[in-house]
């Protein structure tokens, strides 16, 4: 298995990943797909790294910018992140979490959050800590990873694209 940064004629496979990946998720409502080509549109992919076996790509994930109200900078939001059906439970949603979190290391970031089950994503460090809020999510599917020693507080606020519906 190769992971990579996409290049853009991985554009209609990502999409396809995403949406086979989420059209049977109990807690999606179909729209990832459309979140990742409006964070592109938007410049705000910091960066989408793609899963690739025998030459199919099989996985992505996508990274971007968050903002907290507390004035934090220099945090990621980790999401969507996608491995066609028939190639989940195979660890290549592990090895691109653990890709991408390399790269912000490497690009001197302060920490990433995400919106997912704990069960899945503790095994990386992420915690869910009081002192910070995502709305409309329950504190326990809201989680950060810190680089540092430090965990802002207060509400986060994920790139305007994530309400993207097509």
């Amino acid at each position: 298995m190769i992971i990579r940064k996409e290049i853009q004629s991985d554009v209609g496979a990502i999409s396809d990943i995403t949406k086979a990946a989420f059209e049977n998720h109990p807690y999606s409502n179909n729209t990832e797909q459309f979140i990742i080509n409006a964070l592109r549109a938007a410049n705000a992919l910091t960066f989408s790294l793609v899963a690739e076996i025998d030459g199919k790509l099989v996985g992505h994930i996508a990274f971007s910018p968050v903002t907290f109200s507390d004035g934090s900078e220099n945090w990621y939001g980790l999401g969507p992140i996608s491995v066609l059906p028939d190639y989940q439970k195979q660890g290549i949603g592990t090895r691109l979490v653990n890709e991408g979190i390399g790269l912000l290391k490497d690009l001197g970031t302060e920490g990433c959050v995400l919106v997912g089950d704990p069960n899945y994503y503790e095994r990386f460090g992420f915690r869910s800590p009081n002192e910070l809020t995502h709305e409309g999510v329950p504190q326990e599917n809201f989680l950060a990873l810190s680089f540092g020693n430090r965990i802002p507080a207060g509400l986060v606020h994920f790139h305007e694209a994530f309400s993207a519906t097509e």
